[in-house]
């Protein structure tokens, strides 16, 4: 119910009539002292009393309908602000999360696109790979072929040559063998030429079968030579000069043009490499003997830095090792001497470290000590146990069976432990007991 204004436009408003059992609310009234004479009120001001008071509570409802007005709008505004707060963050929170979507769906499609790329590349380079390996057998095709004709025509030109040497060395040869009275002998030319030709066909088929060829050789060589100094004696003792050697160097040209066709053959069988392939492979050796000798010279220049840097370093640690730890320093020049080793060796250090703090280096009491502080306070905060229960090595809960605390005096006085009596608590089994040394026995020792 919403009271009305005590005034309106500046008048009093008439008294609200009664209804019902309909009573205004009137604050009790303020105790007065008794007066020994008391004198009567007048009735009109006893209306104007009734009145104010009404006019008052009036006002003070009126004020209280207010204020709960203003606070449920108040209310109402803070409800409405947190629902558009609510709606902004909400809004935000969409936004984000369509962001999100989007920035994943743009990452997957590129993703898509490259790997896409990257098949597409694939295939292209897998594509121009066969056309190259296509084109390189196509080529080591046409290689291989050209190599076969050029050493066809090579092997028939050979054979035409020895065949035009033979018929320039064989007229002198003939006359050399010539005797009318035995006719026969003019096949002697003939036999010796076939003897080197059959000895050349010979050593060429060993070379195609990878057999040995160095006799068939041997023994063309033998012919040819044999023709040849008749084609010099008769030729002198017959002719002149000029026809004695042509016609040897005839005899000679024929089968050793043919031996240079299969010696090139020889060679590539045997994978020979040629004398220009000699030179690139001693210029070779040559190179990288000269870049191992570098290396080396670098790796020992190296090693002496590294060398000289170490050796002022411990120079430094040792230094330093006597300015910061005087003590351990003398005692390390005590072992050293002893045991004939140095003062900064690191196991005369360690052992002089431990003869005088007691532990290794690296470490002291002080760093011992906060480092148990500091595992004492983590287990603290892990188990909630207080850090003076930790460090005590007992538990503060106190055991069910133990007398309990008693205070004495007012409250907040000092409080004592109650005196205990034989018999006050029941005794522990064997187990418990056996178990308790054992528990204070591993105490001890993490604590040593």
């Amino acid at each position: 119910m919403t009271a009305s204004p005590p005034q309106v436009n500046g008048s009093t408003r008439p008294t609200m009539p009664v209804y019902g059992d309909w009573r205004p609310i009137t604050p009790d009234p303020e105790p007065v002292e008794e007066q020994r004479n008391p004198e009567p009120e007048p009735a009109g001001k006893s209306e104007l009393v009734a009145q104010a008071q009404a006019e008052a509570i009036r006002a003070k409802a009126w004020a209280d309908a207010e204020s709960q007005r203003m606070a449920a709008e108040a209310e109402a505004d803070a409800v409405r602000t947190r629902a558009e707060e609510d709606s902004r963050k909400l809004r935000l929170a969409n936004d984000r999360t369509e962001r999100k979507a989007r920035e994943e769906q743009a990452a997957s499609e590129a993703r898509i696109a490259e790997s896409r790329k990257r098949k597409a590349d694939a295939d292209r380079a897998r594509e121009e790979a066969d056309r190259q390996a296509e084109g390189q057998q196509k080529s080591e095709a046409e290689q291989t072929k050209a190599v076969a004709k050029s050493g066809k025509r090579w092997r028939n030109v050979a054979l035409a040559f020895y065949a035009l040497c033979a018929a320039v060395a064989l007229p002198v040869q003939m006359n050399a063998f010539y005797d009318p009275t035995a006719e026969y002998l003019l096949i002697a030319p003939v036999f010796i030429e076939v003897i080197a030709l059959v000895a050349l066909v010979g050593a060429a088929a060993a070379v195609t079968a990878g057999r040995p060829h160095w006799h068939y050789r041997l023994v063309a060589w033998a012919g040819a030579l044999t023709a040849a100094s008749i084609n010099i004696v008769h030729g002198l003792a017959e002719y002149d000069a000029a026809t004695a050697f042509g016609t040897a160097l005839a005899s000679i040209a024929g089968p050793g043009m043919w031996d240079l066709h299969e010696h090139g053959r020889i060679r590539k069988r045997d994978g020979k490499p040629s004398w220009r392939q000699r030179r690139a492979a001693k210029k070779a050796a040559k190179a990288e003997l000269k870049r191992e000798a570098a290396e080396e010279k670098q790796r020992a220049v190296e090693k002496a830095a590294e060398e000289k840097a170490a050796e002022a370093e411990r120079v430094r640690l040792a230094e330093e090792r006597q300015r910061e730890f005087e003590d351990v320093w003398k005692e390390a020049v005590k072992i050293a001497a002893a045991v004939g080793s140095a003062p900064d060796d690191d196991t005369v250090w360690a052992q002089a470290h431990r003869n005088i703090k007691g532990c290794e280096p690296g470490e002291s009491i002080e760093s011992i000590t906060a480092r148990r502080a500091a595992e004492r306070r983590v287990e603290a905060a892990l188990t909630g146990t207080p850090v003076a229960a930790l460090a005590t090595g007992r538990s503060s809960q106190v055991d069910q069976q133990m007398p309990g605390r008693s205070r004495r005096g007012h409250a907040g006085g000092p409080t004592v432990r109650g005196t205990r009596q034989k018999g006050d608590t029941q005794k522990y089994s064997p187990a418990a007991r056996n178990q308790a040394s054992i528990a204070a026995k591993n105490a001890r020792q993490k604590d040593q």
